[in-house]
Parts: structure tokens; C-alpha cells; sequence
């Protein structure tokens, strides 16, 4: 497979609680005032990603996975996953408070929906002042406390309010309650599954009049009731280096605050790159083929490349791979 950094036309959706921001912030292309995902790297069935430059322009990534197979994603990863391509990259811009969620784990998933869980990971690349995310609970909770916290709609009463500011880092696993809160921009990485169960949305209506359905009963054998500090993410702000943010068992996150050149050896690395650009801009060079990358675009690596090349005045980059 040729290796160049491969650029991919965004997946634009309309949804309740979209903003402005990937236009107004990230330079997106939309016409409309309610676009809350840019889905930037996705092989979900019916929204597969395009590719916008080079050599393979207009090809679909599904397309190029069943036909180089390893060679996009490294043996290890087409070893473990076939031809499925194991992660989903978003960047999410919440104008309003999204709903209170979480995601099954994939013994779960697998059983119940022929489907991957979804552990995922946030970025924060701008808040408004005062912004909020909910991610677990703030106590120790029992299952009937929680149904009766239903029943009584005082949910909210259980869960935990973190304020959070550019930069913030935070790990979902499956199971913990979380939702992203009103004037919040970020980045997120997340395993291939589209598996949600939604537990609590504010009692809002859509144009329609109508309300989103709950997966109440789904959602009782999938939680994780106990009160947990694992989701702040703690990493260090090295420039020109790999700063390992995330290391779990379905991606690997480096932050990377790139100033001048640096030459990047991924020669040992047996899966595909990804870098999300979340300040500044950068150039991406894989041998003679280059490309330009800026705050809210994203570029993929083939597996096989032996050097990156990033140069940059000053860019911050999100790497991402299969470890």
C-alpha cells in the first residue's frame, strides 16, 4: 500500500444539542446551527469516511482496508480485528447538555448486539467558562438506589460534576455514566460501536414534540455503581516527544506538542497512525508526500511507515494507535 498522509472528508451530523463551534472554532465547512459531530475517521457502516487527497481521493476506507488489509492496518491489528477498523474519531461540539449515557462492555455488546463495547476517551479543546461534564457517580451506589433515583428523577443528585478547561484529558470505560455538558468542544477517540444506552435526557422534546427513548432496563446489568477517580487523565507536556496520555487495549494516545522538525520514527509500531490536530497547524511529511494538518483536521498513517515527519511553528497533535 503507498503510505502519504491521508486526508478524510468529515461526516457532518445534525444533532439536538449542536452547536456552532466546528464551523466558528475548527473551520469546518456547515451551513447549519445545530451540527454537534464531525466524525473524521470512521468505517461504521452507511458512514464510511472518504478519502479527500491523494492518490486513493474518493475511495471509501472500508474499500481500502478489504483491499490492503494488513498493510493499512498492521498485522497485529488485522490479526485481532480482520477487516473491521477498531476505532472512531470525532471531534464534538455540545451547545447543550447531552444526555446522561454510558456503553456496555464487549462481552456485553457481543451478546446482546453482535457488537464491540465502547470504551472511549476525551480531549477538551475549549470551554466555555463554567462548562461541566458528568462522569460517574459521587458515591457508592446500590441498583435499587439508582432505579429509585428514576423513578423520583433525581438522577442528577447521584452523579459527579467535574469543571473542565482546554486541555483536560478523561477515560471512559465501559460502564461508567458520563455526558458531555453545554459549551464544551473536544476531541474524542472511541472503539467502533455505535452502542449506547441513553438513561436520562433531561425530559427533553425534539421538533417533533417527541422525547428520546431510554434504554432503562438495557442500561441496570451494564453500570458500574461504584464511585471511582479513574477517569481524570494525568499526562505529561514534553514538546517534541510522545507523551503516552492513554494506554488501554483498544487504542494507545500520545499528546504531542510539536516546534520546529521532528522526525518521528514509528518503524517499530505494527498499526496504522492517526493525528488529531487540536491547536496550531502542522505539516506531515511520509517521504516525499506531504500535507498540511490544522486545528480540527485529521490525517491517518498506514501501518509499515518507518518515519514521520512533523514540523510545525507550534502545533499540538493527538497520536493515536492500536499498542
Amino acid at each position: 500500500m503507498k503510505s502519504y498522509p491521508i486526508k478524510f472528508v468529515p461526516i457532518l451530523k445534525e444533532r439536538l444539542w449542536g452547536g456552532t463551534k466546528l464551523k466558528d472554532v475548527l473551520g469546518k465547512d456547515i451551513d447549519s446551527d445545530i451540527t454537534g459531530e464531525s466524525w473524521e475517521l470512521s468505517a461504521v457502516k452507511g458512514d464510511v469516511s472518504v478519502v479527500a487527497n491523494g492518490a486513493y481521493k474518493g475511495r471509501g476506507l472500508q474499500e481500502l482496508i478489504d483491499e490492503y488489509g494488513a498493510g493499512l492496518l498492521g498485522e497485529s491489528v488485522a490479526e485481532r480485528f480482520g477487516t473491521e477498523f477498531p476505532i472512531l474519531i470525532k471531534f464534538i461540539d455540545a451547545k447543550q447538555d447531552l444526555s446522561i449515557q454510558l456503553h456496555p462492555d464487549d462481552e456485553l455488546a457481543r451478546k446482546r448486539h453482535n457488537s464491540f463495547g465502547k470504551t472511549e476517551m476525551w480531549y477538551i479543546m475549549q470551554a466555555d467558562e463554567g462548562s461541566e461534564l458528568i462522569v460517574g457517580f459521587n458515591k457508592n451506589v446500590s441498583r435499587e438506589e439508582y432505579t429509585g433515583s428514576l423513578e423520583k428523577n433525581t438522577l442528577t443528585d447521584l452523579l459527579n460534576y467535574e469543571k473542565v478547561k482546554e486541555g483536560d484529558t478523561f477515560f471512559i470505560n465501559t460502564g461508567k455514566v458520563h455526558a458531555i455538558g453545554a459549551g464544551i468542544l473536544l476531541a474524542e477517540i472511541q472503539q467502533t460501536s455505535d452502542i449506547t444506552y441513553r438513561i436520562y435526557d433531561f425530559n427533553r422534546k425534539d421538533k417533533d414534540g417527541n422525547t428520546r427513548e431510554l434504554h432503562t432496563e438495557l442500561a441496570l446489568d451494564a453500570i458500574d455503581y461504584e464511585k471511582k477517580d479513574d477517569f481524570k487523565v494525568r499526562y505529561t507536556r514534553e514538546k517534541n516527544v510522545p507523551n503516552t496520555m492513554v494506554e488501554c487495549p483498544y487504542f494507545t494516545t500520545n499528546y504531542m506538542d510539536v516546534e520546529g522538525h521532528l522526525e518521528h520514527r514509528i518503524a517499530a509500531r505494527d498499526s496504522f497512525s492517526i493525528y488529531m490536530c487540536v491547536d496550531g497547524e502542522a505539516e506531515i511529511a511520509v517521504e516525499e508526500e506531504k500535507e498540511k494538518i490544522r486545528k480540527g483536521e485529521t490525517i491517518l498513517i498506514p501501518a509499515g511507515t518507518d518515519i514521520v515527519d512533523l514540523i510545525a511553528d507550534k502545533a499540538k497533535l493527538l497520536e493515536v494507535y492500536i499498542g
